[in-house]
């Protein structure tokens, strides 16, 4: 028993107790703290520094009122209460030092609220919807609203609540441990939506540390980084109709154009340009632009928060809250929901491979390591300073799983496109000898991550049919986009970085070297069937002194702009799903900087607004003509006519589908006109041209064959019955459609 000799107030506690209570060090406070059995009674306790006087007042007919005495000098009152059952119901009266009176229920009368399945499939890593547990949730608990709080963090000594509802005093709300899940809770009873919170946790060291809520539902950003309570229950969705659809696509033999976006620099408002549009905005201009251009889907850069603008998004906190720098989750919902019933698809950028060391975030959380590894060898990426999950860790591997279903179920998400993948597959990325450890087997690939990767596929796959899981997968990696009942990894799609590559490469020489470097557009035939792949010009391609896709063309402006359209109608020709970075779409001159608006005004200019013009069109004859997405991932959909003309770097083929008519595509990949450029084909008739990337409206010459040529019957030529003679317009992509026969 403690005794202060200044107050003349002895606390019941012993010193063991007593001590680590109020210095917030205590491990098991629920034992101590409310209403009590003491004895044929009770006792009633209440740590509250920053009050006059407490007393409980009990519920019923009587009421009576009891006062508790102030003990030790901390702010600790208590009192026995004869007679009185410790289950009994009960509110706590305050006294300012004002003398304002008010009554509050009190935390530690509440029984926990996670029951023992919820910790045992936790442990196991099987909770999937978890984040229904976890983290900040508005409740009624005996009709008393609150929030309930809950938190993972196993090595903490102590672990409280603080927030504007009580001061960020971590004295005033420690929490109950689950022993042994390492999960601590407690239910705040008068705290509502929108209340600010953190985590205030004491490590096994004695450091005293404030984290963010790993399964917060609504962050702050930037400097602020306190979490807000926030329910998801409440939002009402129009999109049924889509939604009812999804699971009865067949994505594989659908088109899937898609536009990437930075939602902080696609466009901003005011005169300086600086401020962010809103969800709201977005919805009102982003979504009919996107309309209008013919993308089938918007794919954003991470939207989850994160606090450093130039990360992009890459470098996420808090792996349940979409980003709060352009409203609240509800608002997000709602720029998906009228994507959806605008008829556009929504996929997310998802990064589970890393997660950054800011302070407040889940950078040894606990003071362990507790996300990521203790040695750096397994847990750090050098060159992002970054930290790499454990997908050993079961809690870890159900994190980051569970994040991934959270995001299809509670925001209608059509697809998750994985970051940094070849990083995860593989223990020597970006290494060198004697930087990484090998696995078990003595091998270079990361057991824990590949199995982690087959699980959330396998999840996400069975519970949500109809969504893409996308990889961003840049090495040879066999099966990447295979079930993972036939070896894969179980991603639908993968990123075809080879491509991209390649015809970046080829697309900057000078046209006179070009027929040097046929192989680097045929290259890509060889493997274009190996995996579902998704053509991509990202944001990659466009920072860090690559330039813009315009400036990376050779010759003056007007052959910039020819190469340009050439080199986009080639990939909408090109087999696989199709993918560009906003602005691309316009050409947008300067390299992207993701603290600026895109240069809006360029779309009042001739050539600018012809790419425009020719991107919306690729998209409207990509969309309708079967030929472009049907049999898009098998040899059924691909004939070469010829790819040996590299002294004039041309070369042609055919796209197929089972229910449309074959497109003939040419490529003329230098400045010069070729006219009477004879072509085999198959079938008589005439051949419409249906695309001429030199078209007036797009900012060309105007060079062509005034709407198509008749084919000649009986002038076999590339080993094909027929032939057709062609003018190709310099640096172009002309398209021809046999429409009688």
């Amino acid at each position: 028993m403690l005794f202060n000799s200044a107050l003349m107030n002895p606390s019941l506690l012993s010193d063991d107790d007593y001590y680590p209570l109020v210095e917030a060090r205590h491990s098991d406070p629920f034992r101590v703290m409310g209403v009590r059995s003491q004895g044929s009674g009770a006792v009633a306790r209440v740590l509250r520094p920053d009050v006059a006087g407490v007393a409980v007042v009990l519920d019923g007919k009587t009421g009576a009122r009891h006062e508790l005495a102030a003990v030790g000098g901390d702010g600790l009152f208590e009192a026995e209460l004869s007679g009185v059952d410790a289950g009994v119901s009960y509110a706590l009266e305050f006294t300012a030092h004002d003398g304002m009176r008010w009554r509050e229920r009190d935390a530690y009368a509440f029984g926990p609220v996670l029951g023992e399945l919820d910790i045992h499939l936790f442990n196991e890593g099987t909770h999937y919807e978890v984040h229904k547990k976890l983290g900040a949730h508005v409740m009624m608990r005996d009709d008393v609203p609150g929030v309930h709080f809950a938190v993972w963090a196993p090595s903490a000594q102590r672990v409280s609540v603080v927030g504007d509802f009580n001061n960020w005093d971590g004295r005033r709300h420690q929490m109950r441990k689950l022993v042994p899940a390492g999960v601590w809770e407690i239910f705040l009873p008068g705290v509502h939506e929108g209340a600010h919170y953190k985590f205030e946790i004491r490590t096994a060291h004695g450091e005293v540390v404030l984290k963010t809520d790993p399964y917060a539902f609504y962050a702050q950003h930037g400097t602020a980084t306190g979490c807000m309570v926030f329910d998801l229950g409440r939002y009402q969705w129009s999109d049924g109709d889509w939604m009812e659809a999804r699971p009865k696509a067949d994505p594989y033999n659908s088109p899937m154009s898609i536009y990437e976006v930075h939602l902080g620099s696609w466009q901003r408002v005011d005169d300086n340009g600086e401020r962010l549009l809103s969800y709201l905005e977005l919805g009102d201009r982003l979504i009919p632009y996107v309309k209008e251009m013919g993308f089938t889907h918007i794919e954003l850069m991470p939207v989850m928060e994160h606090p450093f603008d130039g990360s992009w998004g890459y470098q996420v906190v808090n792996y349940y809250a979409p980003t709060s720098r352009f409203g609240n989750p509800d608002e997000f919902r709602n720029f998906v929901d009228r994507c959806h019933q605008a008829g556009i698809g929504v996929i997310l950028d998802w990064v589970p491979g890393h997660f950054p060391k800011d302070a407040h975030g889940l950078a040894r959380y606990d003071g362990s390591c507790l996300y990521e590894h203790e040695d750096p060898r397994l847990g750090e990426h050098q060159d992002w300073g970054t930290l790499i999950f454990n997908y050993g860790r079961n809690e870890v591997k159900n994190f980051l799983i569970g994040n991934a279903l959270f995001w299809l179920e509670q925001y209608h998400i059509d697809g998750l496109r994985v970051d940094a993948v070849a990083s995860m597959l593989y223990l020597d990325y970006s290494r060198k000898p004697g930087e990484w450890l090998p696995n078990c087997f003595g091998g270079r690939e990361n057991l824990e991550a590949i199995d982690f990767l087959k699980r959330c596929n396998e999840e996400c796959y069975s519970r949500f049919p109809g969504v893409a899981l996308i990889a961003e997968e840049s090495t040879a990696w066999p099966g990447v986009s295979h079930p993972t009942y036939n070896g894969g990894l179980g991603f639908g799609f993968k990123w075809n970085m080879g491509w991209m590559n390649d015809s970046l490469r080829y697309i900057a020489r000078e046209p006179v070297h070009r027929k040097y470097h046929q192989g680097d557009i045929t290259f890509s035939m060889l493997y274009a069937f190996q995996e579902h792949f998704i053509l991509v010009l990202s944001h990659d391609e466009v920072v860090h002194g690559k330039g813009s896709l315009i400036n990376k063309m050779p010759g003056d402006i007007w052959q910039k702009f020819a190469n340009c359209r050439m080199f986009l109608a080639w990939m909408w020709a090109h087999p696989g799903k199709k993918l560009i970075f906003q602005g691309i779409e316009f050409g947008q001159i300067r390299e992207w900087q993701h603290g600026f608006s895109l240069d809006w005004h360029l779309t009042g200019q001739p050539l600018h607004d012809g790419m425009r013009r020719l991107v919306r069109d690729l998209n409207t004859l990509y969309t309708s003509e079967p030929s472009f997405f049907e049999c898009d991932d098998s040899y059924e959909g691909y004939e070469w006519v010829d790819f040996g003309d590299s002294e004039s770097s041309v070369w042609s083929f055919f796209r197929k589908s089972r229910t449309g008519a074959p497109v003939l595509f040419i490529v003329n990949a230098t400045p010069v006109v070729r006219g009477g450029y004879r072509v085999g084909v198959s079938e008589p008739g005439f051949y419409k041209e249906i695309l001429n990337t030199d078209a007036g409206e797009y900012g060309g010459g105007n060079v062509g064959n005034l709407g198509g040529v008749l084919v000649h019957k009986d002038w076999a030529w590339q080993g094909r019955p027929h032939s057709i003679e062609v003018t190709l317009p310099p640096l172009s992509v002309t398209a021809y459609k046999v429409v009688n026969s």
